[in-house]
């Protein structure tokens, strides 16, 4: 992955952690995701639990950047088109491609 790129994921790791513990917990998630407006609860759970992969709870960064990195083929999209757009469009469209990949997964 370009670290172009990776600055973009970092970027958005940092906004859905808010409280910069390092670690997405599945409340910030859901608070994350409703701001955006685009998961139910349980969707949000069911997105918690894929991603989660330990079961800990928490989605690490790493965690995350694997789950980027095997969706990278769509990660490099979704970068195509949010770089016109700026990044607060770009975070958008990733949780979009996070709801499609859970929903296309589960």
């Amino acid at each position: 992955m370009a670290e172009e790129d990776e600055g973009h994921l970092e970027r958005i790791f940092k906004r859905f952690d808010t409280n910069g513990d390092g670690k997405i917990s599945s409340m910030e998630l859901g608070e994350a995701l409703k701001t955006l407006g685009s998961v139910s609860t349980e969707e949000a759970q069911r997105m918690m639990a894929k991603i989660d992969t330990d079961g800990d709870g928490f989605i690490s960064y790493q965690e995350y950047m694997d789950f980027c990195n095997a969706n990278r083929g769509l990660m490099r999209e979704v970068a195509k088109i949010t770089r016109a757009f700026g990044a607060f469009s770009y975070a958008f469209i990733k949780t979009r491609c996070w709801v499609l990949h859970t929903r296309l997964a589960i």
